[in-house]
């Protein structure tokens, strides 16, 4: 269980430190002053501040009680990894690691700055996907993995010792 845990914490800690790092850098290097940097045909760096849920939603609700929605956050996070660490898949392990990780980041903006930071625009001719973060991407990641662990077929339940040391012995008839 504590290798399980190790394993949990170790992802949870990548997500939510690489978002934090890359929000630092757009925040303090790349976006000063504020701009569009346009790196690709379909893509581009735009700083966005969503004060909202998922895509901006519900904003002017949050928007005058963000730690509210910054405490929700936090209770979910425990409960999801508490899942992770009861859960027999190793991929959903990691996947809800991935995701409470992401959810870290964004919590931690929210109650930091009352918004959360994105930067990453991706679109094609006038159609511009919501902005969004690496945070983002781990909790989409994240869900990815679950999705799958919850295809593949189940693995077969570990054996005990005993139960393994009796399936080797050759039978008897």
């Amino acid at each position: 269980m504590t290798a399980r845990l190790l394993q949990i914490a170790a992802i949870l800690l990548v997500c939510f430190m690489i978002d934090q790092i890359s929000k630092w850098i757009i925040l303090e290097k790349v976006m000063v002053p504020a701009r569009v940097i346009h790196v690709t045909s379909f893509f581009n760096l735009t700083l966005g501040f969503n004060t909202g849920v998922s895509f901006g939603f519900f904003k002017d609700t949050i928007a005058e009680r963000p730690g509210m929605l910054a405490t929700i956050k936090a209770m979910i996070i425990v409960g999801l990894v508490i899942w992770a660490a009861l859960t027999q898949s190793r991929m959903e392990s990691s996947g809800l690691a991935m995701i409470a990780g992401g959810a870290l980041g964004n919590t931690v903006d929210r109650w930091r700055q009352g918004a959360v930071t994105d930067f990453l625009d991706f679109h094609w001719a006038d159609w511009h996907w919501p902005t969004f973060n690496l945070a983002d991407v781990a909790i989409v990641g994240g869900a990815t993995l679950m999705f799958a662990a919850a295809m593949l077929p189940a693995p077969p339940p570990d054996m005990t010792p005993s139960e393994n040391a009796q399936s080797e012995k050759p039978r008897q008839s």
